[in-house]
């Protein structure tokens, strides 16, 4: 499908991987915060531990073992957990906040900005991103994402691919889920979305964990739209 249907009004995005660049990012900012602290340690491989935890630190969520906990709190319980991995044995509670807060600072992939300019143009645009208010809303002053609302996790009470984040966020803006269609880099995400009703446009993010990345080079089923970049997307939706 080169065009959305008429009746699509909004368009959510997913964040980490898709919008921005969280591991070139969270990389970048660890290695500042080792020479700063006199720390040699492999912070490709912290980020990508970090990275670990967070599925398992969600489904703890998603079972029902833990109450609705948001996304900055789960990073930290993570981080803490790998710097002891990692034998980061002395760190301050400022240097926890400063290392969690790196998820707000992420950088957006280069075609990301104007693609949602031109895209805000036809759609109401915002994530739909399992981060929460406070992160998604500091990530997206300093990367300049300009969005309509702001939906996520903590708008929805629930983790994706849980139905509810999906259907209460697209009930926020009082949308049926036809009305909706998810951009996203990963497949599962598109699939969750596509069994409720949204349309799906599948956009390849295939460096997002890095040069060895091995899930999620390409759309692995008939999505609504299939493009390279949001700028590509703008032009198969028609946007000025």
């Amino acid at each position: 499908m080169q065009n959305s249907p008429p009746h699509v009004e909004a368009l959510f995005f997913d964040i980490f991987g898709t919008t921005v660049d969280w591991r070139t990012s969270v990389i970048r900012e660890l290695k500042e915060f080792g020479r700063a602290k006199g720390l040699r340690k492999d912070w490709e491989a912290f980020a990508d531990k970090w990275r670990a935890k967070y599925q398992p630190a969600m489904e703890e969520v998603r079972s029902g073992r833990r109450p609705f906990t948001i996304l900055d709190v789960l990073h930290r319980e993570s981080l803490i957990q790998v710097l002891a991995e990692f034998k980061v044995a002395r760190f301050r509670e400022s240097d926890l906040d400063h290392l969690t807060a790196i998820w707000h600072r992420l950088d957006p992939w280069p075609d990301t900005v104007r693609g949602l300019h031109r895209l805000k143009h036809r759609y109401i645009v915002s994530p739909l991103s399992n981060g929460n208010i406070a992160l998604l809303t500091r990530l997206s002053k300093r990367a300049g994402l300009p969005w309509d609302a702001i939906l996520c996790a903590e708008t929805a009470h629930a983790y994706k691919p849980q139905p509810q984040a999906y259907l209460r966020n697209a009930a926020h803006l009082a949308l049926k889920p036809d009305a909706c269609m998810l951009v996203a880099a990963h497949n599962s995400d598109l699939a969750a979305a596509r069994a409720l009703g949204f349309r799906t446009a599948f956009v390849a993010r295939p460096t997002e964990h890095g040069p060895e990345q091995k899930g999620d080079l390409g759309a692995e089923q008939a999505w609504d739209v299939i493009a390279a970049s949001f700028e590509e997307l703008a032009d198969k939706l028609h946007c000025p």
